[in-house]
This record gives C-alpha cells, sequence and structure tokens, in this order.
C-alpha cells in the first residue's frame, strides 16, 4: 500500500491559526520505509498523526493505495501505529497486550492468542507471553509495541520516534532489527525521528521536512551528497556552509582551495556546502592554513578544530595515531565526497 500526500495543510484552532503543515505533497511507495525527517515542530509528528487518520487535514487530500481516507477515522485506515512511549498496559502481561486490538475487534479467543503468539516469535519474544510490561528491558517493551502493531495485519506501519527512549546500543540494534523486518515482511513503513544516524540507516527515502514545508525528498545518498538547501545541507550531517565560487571550469574556489563537486553549478557565487569528515589535515603546505584550537579523542577518531582564514572549522579525522593538540599549525584539502553546492547564483 502506498501513501500520497496531495496539498496537505494542518492547523490547531480556529482559521487565523498558523498552519502546522503548508501544503505539503509526498509520496511513500508501497514496500518501502520513508523517514520523515527534521528538528522539533517542524511537523513530522502532525504528518504521521494525519496518516493514522488521529489529526484531520485542514485541507489537501490523503490516499493510501489509491484510496482517498482524508475523511476516514483511524479505525478505518487499516494502519498501525507505534509510539514513542510504547504505551503498554502495565497491568497485562505480554500477550494480552499483543492481542488486545483483536479481542476488541471480536477476534475470537484462540485465533487471538494463535495470531498474538505467531507475532511475538515474529519480534524474537517466543516465550515471553505471560510477562508483564514491567519485567521486560526497554528494548523488549519495544518490541512487544511492535508486535501489537503486527499482529494487526496492517498495510501501513507507522513509527513516531520509537527509539529515543533507548541506550545508544540498543537503539542500533533495534533500528536494524525493524529495518530486517520490514523488509522480510515488505511492509509500507513511515517512520518519524529526528535522528539524522538513525534515518540514514533504515530508510529507503527520506523527507526532510523545515517549518511545515518539504525541503528534500530523496534516497539517503542524495540527500547526504546532494542537499538542495543550506537547511538540508546543515540538518543531514553537520555539514559547515562557506561563500565560494563556481568557475567556468565546473570547479569550485574557496579561499585557497580549488574543489571539484560531483554535481557542477553554474560560474558565480555559491554556497559550498562541507562535511567535517571531508577534510583531511596534515602537517604540508599548499592547503588551508589553520592552528588547532581544540582537539577531543573519541575511539575511532578524533574531533579537531581549527582556527583558519575562512573562520573556525569543525574536522572529523579518522587517523587517531597522530594527536593534534590546541597551537599545533596543520593545513587542510579537500576531496570531492562530502562537498556540495547549495543555492547556486548564476552569475550576471
Amino acid at each position: 500500500m502506498s501513501i500520497e500526500f496531495k496539498g496537505v495543510t494542518k492547523r490547531y484552532g480556529g482559521g487565523d491559526a498558523p498552519l502546522v503543515v503548508k501544503g505539503i505533497d509526498l509520496t511513500v511507495p508501497k514496500g518501502t520505509l520513508t523517514t520523515i525527517l527534521g528538528p522539533s515542530g517542524c511537523g513530522k509528528t502532525t504528518t504521521l498523526r494525519m496518516i493514522a487518520g488521529l489529526d484531520a487535514p485542514s485541507g489537501g487530500r490523503i490516499l493510501i493505495d489509491g484510496q482517498d481516507v482524508t475523511h476516514l477515522g483511524a479505525a478505518e485506515r487499516n494502519v498501525s501505529m507505534v509510539f514513542q512511549s510504547y504505551a503498554l498496559f502495565p497491568h497485562m502481561s505480554v500477550i494480552g497486550n499483543v492481542g488486545y486490538g483483536l479481542s476488541v475487534s471480536g477476534v475470537s479467543k484462540d485465533e487471538t492468542q494463535r495470531r498474538a503468539r505467531g507475532a511475538l516469535e515474529t519480534v524474537g519474544l517466543t516465550g515471553y507471553d505471560e510477562r508483564l510490561p514491567s519485567e521486560l528491558s526497554g528494548g523488549q517493551q519495544q518490541r512487544v509495541a511492535v508486535a501489537r502493531a503486527l499482529v494487526l495485519e496492517p498495510s501501513v506501519m507507522l513509527f513516531d520516534e520509537p527509539l529515543s527512549n533507548l541506550d545508544a546500543r540498543l537503539r542500533r540494534n533495534m533500528r536494524e532489527e525493524i529495518r530486517a523486518l520490514q523488509q522480510r515482511l515488505k511492509l509500507t513503513v513511515a517512520y518519524v525521528t529526528h535522528d539524522q544516524a538513525e534515518a540514514l540507516a533504515v530508510s529507503d527515502q527520506i523527507i526532510v521536512m523545515e517549518a511545515g514545508l518539504v525541503a528534500q525528498a530523496g534516497s539517503p545518498e542524495q540527500l547526504y551528497e546532494q542537499p538542495a538547501s543550506e537547511f538540508v545541507a546543515g540538518f543531514m550531517g553537520e555539514a559547515m556552509l562557506f561563500d565560494a565560487e563556481s568557475l567556468a571550469d565546473g570547479r569550485v574556489r574557496l579561499g585557497p582551495l580549488t574543489v571539484q563537486p560531483r554535481k557542477p553549478a553554474p560560474a558565480g557565487r555559491v554556497k559550498l556546502a562541507v562535511r567535517p569528515e571531508a577534510w583531511a589535515l596534515g602537517d604540508a603546505a599548499g592547503g588551508l592554513a589553520g592552528t588547532v584550537s581544540k582537539s577531543a579523542y573519541l575511539g575511532s577518531f578524533l574531533e579537531v578544530t581549527l582556527d583558519t582564514e575562512l573562520g573556525s572549522i569543525f574536522v572529523v579525522v579518522p587517523d587517531v595515531q597522530r594527536a593534534w593538540t590546541p597551537g599545533d599549525r596543520a593545513a587542510l584539502t579537500l576531496g570531492a565526497r562530502g562537498v556540495s553546492v547549495v543555492n547556486a547564483q548564476p552569475a550576471r
């Protein structure tokens, strides 16, 4: 089942209230995982709630598998949602939580038990039937919430910040499990997060939202390597933005450096987005000279900040054997990867 938004708007309150979602078009293709990504307040959770039928749009149309569901309630959409808080019933056993939606829909007790056990097996919780949520770890509670959504055999699954309550290692494991489950069952999934790394790891498509609008939609690689705006470049991977000049031969001049972006821009003034890992740091002259002001060791890489003629530049260095200390002189150079032109202004 695919999901389509056509000119969808949403405001809370009367006609003078500001729009939270401002006339967006988007598509979640059938059998894919699409992440809706953006900072707090950008409209991403409101968008997810409108897919679920929990919030009604103020304007526009919502289609699921080609059917207009704009005015249908949540119970009429065959959509299941996994919430950030898991929303498990604390007094119910695991199997009671998973089977709850079936039992209130009139499914027989035997059929409810069979399907609930099948859903628990799918998420790796066979044998946990009689435990209470309080007897489970955070990751296990998350799996119960996923099983409860799966047991309804939905056309579409929605995840609202599902991993934000987990620690870093468990978050990585759970995102891999959700992705594997989605691919194995060929589910259509819309997944909301504010975590760029999480979005890059699980998505077929990423939709970046900014202030109620779609800033850019595309594959993880497209958004990372070819951001369409300064906002997307800065939000996806902490790119720094520099004033630069695009030359007639397709190269871009940045201070004393010239680079060849993967996507050329018309000659003229441009904004160049450079990711921290795009810089190469060394002793040799001939690059962008700088002085180390900060250096931090993070195990598999260094984070180094340098003062340069272009301002303070943050660099991620994979070589941890070389220690950089404040006051060290260094030179920065650039390759093509991790460098992109945004908001190009053609020469007049």
